[in-house]
């Protein structure tokens, strides 16, 4: 008879991405997790293989909530532009909060430590900046097809501008002490779109 699992595998995969976020994949290793997940490392590898997998599991699902709040947040009904600059202003809320700030962004993080040389990391974060522009550009273009952005501006040159300034005052708010770094920033890009 198999036995069951004695553990919650979704609170585990919760609790591993907790620690990858705070730690990074490199300085954390698979005793880390044994301890912090209170989980055999016999049963962490059947369930989840690897750190890697698991890793990259943790990613997914990172990804995958803060996606679904962007997208949300871009495609409500009403006038697109304000939508845009609450996201943007959020971004920079968050990577000058000091209790976040230092976690930084799960995905910026990977982009920085291992997309370099993980194809599999790399494809991970690409996919969710594809998906970052992507709602970006829609709303753009509809606050552009509403009349709330120049006919003259373009919607995509625009998103892909703004999914940069918002990576990188996540990875800047990381590492600065000085939060109007990155609010100043995110208002002169928005400063744009008067």
């Amino acid at each position: 008879m198999a036995r069951t699992k004695e553990f919650d595998p979704d609170a585990a995969l919760q609790s591993a991405l907790e620690l990858f976020w705070r730690r990074g994949y490199e300085a954390t290793s698979m005793a880390d997790l044994v301890e912090h997940l209170g989980i055999g490392r016999a049963s962490l590898y059947a369930t989840f293989g690897s750190k890697h997998e698991l890793y990259l599991r943790a990613l997914e699902r990172y990804e995958e909530s803060g996606l679904t709040r962007i997208v949300r947040d871009l495609s409500r009904p009403g006038p697109a532009l304000p939508a845009v600059r609450a996201v943007v202003r959020r971004y920079a809320a968050e990577a000058a909060d000091e209790r976040l700030r230092r976690m930084g962004c799960l995905i910026t993080n990977t982009a920085a430590e291992l997309a370099p040389h993980d194809p599999a990391a790399a494809r991970r974060v690409e996919r969710n900046w594809d998906h970052v522009e992507t709602a970006l550009h829609s709303a753009l273009a509809r606050a552009q097809a509403q009349g709330e952005l120049p006919a003259g501006r373009d919607p995509l040159a625009l998103a892909r501008m703004l999914l940069v300034l918002m990576q990188g005052l996540r990875l800047v708010g990381k590492a600065s002490s000085d939060p109007a770094r990155v609010r100043d920033a995110a208002e002169q890009a928005l400063a744009l779109f008067d």
